[in-house]
């Protein structure tokens, strides 16, 4: 039984990090975010006051 989890985890287990990993890099850089991700960059400037 060990045997099998131990391979279970090495092959599959290994596959599906891999494959989530890269879904979520997928996700980050999809086209059409670039709007977003700047929008999000700039929250902690949103209240500031700038002084010349």
């Amino acid at each position: 039984m060990y045997t099998f989890l131990r391979l279970l985890a090495d092959s599959w287990g290994m596959l599906s990090i891999l494959l989530i990993f890269l879904g979520i890099i997928v996700w980050a850089f999809r086209p059409g975010t670039k709007e977003l991700y700047e929008d999000i960059s700039n929250i902690p400037f949103r209240n500031e006051e700038f002084k010349e």
